[in-house]
């Protein structure tokens, strides 16, 4: 297998791991500090697959972060194409999570005549922010993963 940037048991691997932990975590955090998120089904769909991503992410930093203390590279095909699915999963979910809470806060907030909770608006636009900056990184990751698998 081929090593480059990104590839699993390196810096570049295990900072992009630790970017969607923290942008997972950063976007259920702002979610839940609102008084109403789970009468919205968008939202709660954000909460949960925030969840997953951060546990995702979280478990695949502590094996690259096992490799980099090791000084070795993940080659294992079976491993690599576990990340892959893994990555490709999450991803779908992520974006879909990120997508749906962004139309309903553009629908409720700009279409149906502006927002009234002040700022509680302002944490939901954020965590579907968030949602979105989670979703880049583990699609970098994912493109990355399914690119060494297939170089491999």
């Amino acid at each position: 297998m081929m090593e480059f940037a990104g590839t699993p048991g390196t810096v570049t691997a295990f900072v992009l791991r630790l970017f969607q932990c923290f942008f997972a975590v950063a976007s259920i955090t702002y979610m839940v500090t609102t008084s109403n998120f789970y009468k919205v089904t968008a939202f709660s769909f954000l909460v949960a697959s925030m969840g997953l991503q951060f546990l995702w992410s979280a478990a695949i930093a502590c094996v690259d972060g096992y490799a980099l203390a090791k000084k070795k590279i993940i080659q294992s095909h079976g491993l690599v194409g576990l990340f892959v699915v893994g990555d490709w999963v999450t991803a779908t979910l992520s974006l879909a999570a990120a997508s749906s809470s962004s139309a309903v806060t553009v629908l409720s907030f700009s279409d149906l005549g502006g927002c009234h909770f002040g700022e509680e608006c302002q944490k939901l636009q954020l965590a579907a922010g968030l949602a979105f900056l989670t979703w880049i990184t583990i699609g970098i990751s994912s493109v990355i993963m399914f690119w060494v698998l297939a170089a491999g």
